[in-house]
């Protein structure tokens, strides 16, 4: 593997669920990423897809020691560097483009990038990536495509993302070429919005067990 996919599974192997996280309120950042932590859960995955996502990056990667903090939903470059700036200690992004490869070729800090087809794998194969996000898992052929995968690309690992919910983790996470999975189901909107975090500890300490 090359140095860059080593350091992604060093920060995300062991941890059978990446919580990805839509933060609303910019205030719900550190409490929500230290009762993960609690959980069992430290590295989180905060996407970018409201106006204070980057300013919760840097509260929780400036706050919260025991947090592995990424970003998520990187479309482009610019995106990138900034969440890059903001203290992300990896990149995760939807898809694969050469702009965020040639972004992240020049940027200690890894990128998972999403990749579905038998084309799009080998690309980032081709440019020394051997860990990505299989998004949408369930709507791209879940674990059927995934086991298809597993001979012609089996120096390929996925971590699969997208309609992952606490019923189906297992069964993706029993397959040899997924290393974890992603899913928001480890924190509710409704229990973040109220401020639950006791009840998110607990549902992420549930999630931390699952076997991999």
């Amino acid at each position: 593997m090359t140095s860059k996919t080593e350091k992604l599974v060093s920060l995300l192997n062991g941890q059978p669920v990446i919580p990805v996280l839509k933060i609303a309120n910019v205030a719900d950042a550190v409490p929500l990423a230290r009762a993960l932590s609690r959980g069992g859960l430290p590295a989180i995955e905060i996407t970018l897809r409201t106006a204070d996502a980057l300013e919760a990056i840097r509260r929780v990667a400036a706050e919260v020691d025991d947090a592995i903090v990424g970003a998520g939903t990187i479309l482009d470059a610019k995106q990138f560097d900034e969440a890059a700036a903001a203290g992300s200690q990896f990149i995760v992004s939807p898809g694969i483009t050469s702009q965020l490869l040639d972004a992240a070729k020049d940027s200690p800090v890894p990128l998972l990038p999403g990749a579905i087809t038998p084309g799009e794998i080998m690309a980032a194969r081709e440019a020394g990536l051997r860990f990505l996000k299989f998004f949408p898992a369930e709507q791209s052929g879940g674990i059927a495509s995934l086991k298809a995968f597993a001979s012609p690309l089996a120096d390929v690992k996925f971590c699969p993302t997208g309609g992952i919910t606490a019923k189906n983790a297992a069964d993706y996470l029993s397959l040899p070429n997924v290393i974890c999975v992603g899913g928001s189901w480890v924190a509710p909107d409704d229990l973040i919005k109220a401020g639950k975090w006791g009840e998110i500890e607990a549902v992420a300490r549930e999630a931390s067990k699952l076997a991999k």
